[in-house]
């Protein structure tokens, strides 16, 4: 069944509905360029086409991962009390308050309603669903046992979101006040300065040094603002589509911002509290562990993490302890390493590593709270510092004439 966007295209997304070699209708979506080459590529799949419409963007607000998790938890729960699967998406698609969502849950009910399971339904939309859950699915599907792997889908993806939402606010709030600050100091440099300059220049006397120095980069800000603003922007946009786009430049970054005083520690745990919380997952549903370590090392959201995870993925594969090859790597920690070795002499890994991953959790916890708590006043005293010493060095001569008179 065609399920995937066209690789390379992006222009639009097209609805589709068909018949497959057995003669029952399927429908679905697909990333093309245009109706024909949506019609040639179910062709290739042996789906005879009756209809194909470009999808037209719907309101509501994007379908972000907390959507998602807010929708794992609740249908979940419903399974549990024993709903039926299609009224369990009926009770979620209604009860939600963003249209694309309630879209989107809607043609997942109407493909299993089709008799396609679950977890393929959930691969049409791999935007939403990534391998992880989609894997999930298939295992709990296979196994009967579904509302319990809907359950451990819940936490792995609250805990998740919780996890990225706190790394985030804490790298949000510094990055903010920077911004801020070089507005001001800009707004001050452009307009503020130059109304001094002026006044000083009908003193007719040698103004200080610190006051020469702040009208010359004001006179800078003027002459060249908009070089200075364009740089800025396309050196950010520029860097940034880079790092989007160069795997080499991924890597060398994630490397770097593990090496960052402070901010580093906290994403390195991060990595590692994700890292754990995967793989037990994983296991815990009863994925053999060189499947399981294949959705791993993408989950950590670090390059050097995943690295590290092919390696240990190749070590195990020959039949190597998973404890001897993560130390290998050199990058987790003692306590990951004791516990995943305790994990695998007793048979409860799955287990142990949900421990660590609870207690890394914990620490980063911990490490915003005292990062917010340092940044304060470290930031305080910089914007104090900068706007201070403006405002000083421009109200020097003033104090000088005071004297004077």
């Amino acid at each position: 069944m065609a399920t995937a966007a066209a690789k390379g295209v992006k222009d639009f997304v097209y609805e589709w509905e068909g018949k497959d070699r057995n003669g029952k209708i399927v429908r679905g979506e697909l990333r093309a360029g245009g109706e024909a080459m949506v019609s040639a590529t179910l062709r290739r799949q042996g789906i005879l086409v009756n209809k194909v419409k470009k999808r037209r963007n719907s309101g509501g607000k994007a379908i972000k991962q907390k959507d998602i998790a807010v929708f794992t938890r609740q249908l979940a729960t419903m399974m549990r009390a024993g709903v039926p699967l299609l009224q369990s998406f009926d009770i979620v698609a209604r009860g939600s308050t963003n249209p694309k969502l309630t879209r989107l849950l809607n043609e997942i009910r109407q493909d299993v309603e089709t008799g396609t399971s679950l977890s393929s339904a959930f691969r049409k939309h791999p935007l939403y669903f990534d391998a992880l859950y989609c894997n999930l699915v298939e295992a709990g599907e296979s196994g009967g046992i579904l509302e319990s792997l809907l359950d451990r889908l819940a936490i792995y993806q609250e805990k998740t979101v919780a996890i990225k939402n706190k790394i985030k606010s804490a790298l949000t709030y510094p990055v903010a006040v920077m911004v801020v600050a070089f507005v001001v100091v800009a707004v001050i440099m452009i307009f503020v300065v130059p109304a001094f300059k002026d006044v000083f220049t009908s003193f007719g006397a040698d103004l200080p040094a610190p006051t020469l120095m702040v009208i010359a980069m004001s006179e800078f800000f003027v002459s060249y603002w908009y070089l200075i603003f364009g740089g800025i922007g396309g050196g950010i946009y520029f860097f940034l589509q880079s790092w989007r786009r160069s795997e080499k430049m991924q890597k060398s970054m994630d490397r770097l911002m593990l090496k960052i005083p402070v901010f580093g520690d906290l994403l390195y745990k991060s990595a590692v509290a994700r890292w754990t919380r995967t793989l037990s997952t994983m296991f815990a549903a009863g994925v053999p562990l060189v499947e399981a370590l294949d959705s791993v090392g993408g989950a950590s959201g670090n390059a050097v993490f995943s690295e590290a995870t092919e390696k240990i993925q190749r070590d195990v594969s020959t039949g190597a302890a998973l404890t001897t090859s993560m130390q290998q790597t050199g990058i987790f920690p003692v306590m990951v390493l004791q516990m995943a070795s305790i994990g695998e002499e007793s048979g409860s890994l799955d287990h142990m590593l949900a421990k660590s991953a609870e207690f890394y959790e914990d620490e980063v916890d911990e490490a915003v709270k005292a990062l917010s708590s340092l940044m304060e006043p470290f930031i305080i005293v910089i914007l104090g510092g900068i706007i201070g010493g403006i405002v000083v060095s421009m109200y020097l001569p003033i104090f000088k004439l005071g004297q004077v008179v």
